[in-house]
């Protein structure tokens, strides 16, 4: 586990956007377990490709996309060992992955990307990506 403060700003980067930190396997089962419309889910990390791709990417992609999804959250993995290993159960039958990135509509996990679609590929790559599947995913199906 790293040290609490060293994560402090890896944190704000997707909290200072709306993403709400669950830091407890609670926090995440509560948050799940009562899951409608929409939720973009973001397995933070402290890796290059998290500080390079993912957190700059889906800012972007939330800063681009004319769709929002109804949720943001956010766990840590390597803060927040019991809410990481509690939100890998919901994503699910993906390997454990960090960064990663889910969508999820009512509960039901329907886009992933996983570390490997991440790793090499750079912000812009992850927003366009990101805001594909939002538009796909998180505009309302009357609409």
């Amino acid at each position: 586990m790293y040290p609490p403060h060293l994560l402090v700003p890896m944190r704000e980067d997707l909290t200072s956007v709306g993403f709400q930190e669950l830091t407890t396997a609670d926090d995440v089962v509560n948050t799940m377990e009562n899951a409608e419309g929409t939720m973009l889910v973001v397995v933070n990390s402290v890796c290059g490709c998290a500080a390079g791709a993912a957190r700059p990417g889906v800012k972007a992609a939330l800063a681009a996309s004319a769709v929002k999804p109804d949720k943001m959250v956010t766990v840590f993995a390597g803060g927040d060992l019991d809410a990481t290993a509690k939100m890998r159960e919901y994503l699910l039958p993906y390997p454990p992955s960090s960064p990663a990135i889910g969508i999820f509509k009512d509960g039901d996990l329907v886009h992933f990307i996983e570390r490997h679609h991440i790793e090499g590929r750079s912000a812009q790559m992850i927003a366009q990506h990101l805001e594909m599947a939002l538009e796909e995913f998180c505009t309302p199906a009357n609409a």
